[in-house]
């Protein structure tokens, strides 16, 4: 659970989408669920589906996600087991799509990758240790020093420790600063987290996600970043429009991203 510096209601709702990003990121769990879309299925035939995962894997991810509350084990007879999404499996799948829009506007891989590896990519981003924290700190109060950042983010331990987590933010292209003793900011990549976050932050309080629009840190209202030269190529010139939960399970695990021109833009993307 989070305990930041945050007033408690904004606390609380960093706290869920820190549950929600540790119940959905651990690795071949979204590609397992995935793998389910559609009516409940045997264990052999969505291991069939991700054959590249032993049957131990395969038992291990499918048990993590039932304990999660996203897939229900239904026994129809010691002979007979299938599996399926829950309410909140199914709910979840839409928010899919939008991590995958991000990830195709702002990450730069070295190929096309399919969209389950671009959201792969992006969940590991945002679940390194105060990541979520940091990003949501500097959401509400623009550019921050360190001490003043490490003052809300990590109450109760030593300033020094925001360093870590800070370094690795301006490493991933998530964060900016001008460098040594100067203010923290979010870069236009960590701004254009709000559609993400505002749809996680309502899947986690089991609110529809037309309430994304309306989060109170992450809607629309977004402060506007401050342009820095590119250091590399961005590799689309805008966000996919989101999938209908109906094309997940196929078209974010199955088909790579395709190429797009690369326009030299004043903004920076993340280098993978």
């Amino acid at each position: 659970m989070s305990h930041t510096g945050l007033p408690p209601v904004t606390d609380a709702d960093l706290s869920r989408v820190g549950e929600a990003l540790a119940m959905i990121t651990p690795r071949w769990n979204v590609r397992v669920l995935l793998a389910l879309s559609g009516p409940s299925a045997r264990y052999t035939d969505i291991a069939r589906k991700v054959s590249w995962l032993s049957n131990s894997k395969v038992h291990l991810v499918l048990r993590n996600l039932c304990d999660a509350g996203l897939v229900q084990r239904t026994e129809h007879d010691a002979r007979h087991v299938t599996y399926g999404h829950t309410d909140r499996a199914t709910t979840l799948l839409p928010v899919l799509p939008v991590i995958a829009a991000w990830a195709e506007q702002y990450l730069e891989p070295k190929q096309p990758l399919p969209a389950i590896d671009q959201i792969e990519d992006s969940l590991t981003l945002l679940t390194r240790r105060h990541a979520t924290a940091i990003l949501w700190t500097l959401k509400i109060r623009g550019e921050t020093s360190g001490r003043a950042l490490a003052r809300t983010v990590m109450p109760d331990r030593n300033w020094t420790n925001i360093y870590p987590p800070l370094r690795q933010l301006v490493a991933d292209g998530l964060v900016d600063t001008d460098g040594t003793g100067h203010p923290y900011r979010l870069s236009v990549s960590g701004d254009g987290l709000g559609q993400f976050f505002g749809a996680l932050s309502a899947w986690s309080a089991g609110q529809p996600l037309t309430q994304a629009a309306r989060h109170p840190v992450w809607g629309p209202e977004a402060t506007p970043q401050r342009a820095r030269a590119w250091v590399s190529h961005q590799t689309g010139t805008q966000a996919p429009p989101a999938r209908t939960a109906a094309a997940v399970g196929t078209d974010l695990f199955f088909h790579a991203a395709p190429a797009r021109p690369t326009p030299a833009l004043p903004t920076g993307g993340i280098r993978r």
